[in-house]
């Protein structure tokens, strides 16, 4: 229990520090990740027997030549591949404003800082502090924070454009 506590107060203490911005980044990570989890669900789980259902209807069509065969062809090699790219934009679109977020903390903290020095002047370099932490620490989330999700948008990414490509494969003319 006690470590739980300490946990507890080590994150919120790192929240403090860091100031209000850190909790946009901790939401956007939460949706991103939400996203990636949702994604990496439907490739395991889901894409293969939409691979699988996709191959034996085409496979059951008795025209798979004609002209109108290559439409329905197109149509479902589409259809697979409209869900395998489902959210993969809107990760990378996180994944691109969590540093901005970081920014934006930067820039409050900074102010905070100028604040400080209005009123107390430069010598005070302990009443400062607390506005370069809150400067530099959600930089340093916001960054963290759009890395830990770049590996998995990648191989989402390929996962998708591998998964398109078997498809039309599958369905030979």
């Amino acid at each position: 229990m006690t470590l739980f506590i300490e946990a507890f107060t080590s994150i919120r203490e790192f929240f403090e520090s860091g100031g209000n911005v850190l909790w946009g980044i901790l939401g956007v990570t939460i949706v991103m990740w939400t996203l990636i989890i949702e994604r990496m669900w439907f490739f395991f789980l889901e894409m293969p027997e939409k691979i699988k259902s996709v191959e034996e209807a085409w496979h059951d069509r008795d025209d798979q030549i004609s002209w109108f065969a290559r439409r329905v062809r197109e149509a479902m090699v589409s259809r697979v591949s409209v869900d395998a790219n489902r959210n993969l934009l809107i990760i990378k679109a996180l994944m691109a404003v969590l540093p901005l977020l970081g920014l934006l903390g930067t820039v409050t903290g900074m102010i905070k800082v100028f604040d400080v020095m209005a009123v107390m002047g430069t010598g005070n370099a302990r009443a400062m502090a607390g506005g370069v932490s809150q400067a530099t620490i959600p930089t340093m989330a916001g960054l963290v924070a759009a890395l830990s999700g770049l590996y998995f948008v990648t191989l989402l990414d390929r996962t998708a454009s591998n998964s398109v490509a078997q498809v039309e494969d599958l369905l030979s003319h």
